[in-house]
């Protein structure tokens, strides 16, 4: 009689731990299925914007999902329905589809050096909202940046004179003693987070996502990326 107990456990429990070897595959491919027109739609703003914090939470615990990006180039060759947009900045410790842990197919990205919106980026937003169908609008930001620091020093060079000096209002909208400068890095954080919040209200005043907005189909929010923990904190 013991014995047959003993072997009953023996299965039972083998039998879990295959169920749960298999079990794991199947929750990869989930995860890893690329957005259709269809899971698109039933996506909400607000759980787009849950997505990109969990990949997040993941990426910086190391728990990243790894999946076949051949598989997605193959399975988005013919169209794409990405749930989510982000205006990022083109420094290279600041990827967007690596820091919120997200893969082919699921995010557009637009990135330019200070995370600023000029007309041709506003219009690949209304391209991506409007016409693609994404419900989330990220304005990522991040620590240590260094267009915000060349605006906060108000260099010159170049056309990246003209590009500083879109950043530039936003120190105007921070407070601040004598002499604005890069070395002080509170300072350069507190433009950086102004700067997003100076661009999320842009955005929301252009009048194609301001009416997205006002259905419910589209949310608009800044975030800051710290380039020292890869951790993303969420602008009120």
């Amino acid at each position: 009689m013991a014995q047959n107990l003993n072997r009953r456990r023996l299965v039972q429990a083998f039998a879990a731990v295959t169920a749960g070897t298999l079990a794991a595959p199947a929750l990869a491919r989930n995860e890893c299925a690329v957005f259709t027109r269809q899971t698109q739609e039933q996506v909400t703003p607000d759980a787009a914007l849950k997505r990109l914090q969990e990949g997040n939470a993941r990426f910086v615990a190391g728990e990243t999902i790894h999946c076949d990006l051949r598989q997605q180039v193959r399975e988005t060759a013919t169209g794409q329905a990405p749930f989510a947009a982000v205006v990022g900045c083109i420094d290279s410790r600041v990827p967007p589809e690596l820091v919120f842990d997200q893969r082919i197919g699921d995010i557009f990205a637009a990135r330019v050096a200070g995370n600023i919106v000029n007309d041709d980026i506003l219009g690949s937003l209304e391209f991506a909202t409007q016409l693609a169908g994404a419900k989330l609008i990220v304005v990522l930001g991040h620590s240590e940046c260094g267009a915000v620091k060349g605006a906060v020093d108000d260099a010159k060079l170049g056309h990246l004179t003209g590009l500083l000096a879109q950043i530039r209002p936003a120190l105007a909208g921070v407070e601040y003693r004598g002499v604005p400068s890069s070395k002080d890095k509170a300072l350069v954080q507190r433009v950086a987070e102004r700067n997003v919040y100076d661009t999320v209200k842009k955005l929301a005043r252009a009048p194609v996502l301001a009416g997205q907005v006002g259905e419910g189909r589209l949310l608009i929010v800044g975030a800051m990326h710290d380039v020292g923990t890869g951790k993303i904190s969420w602008l009120a």
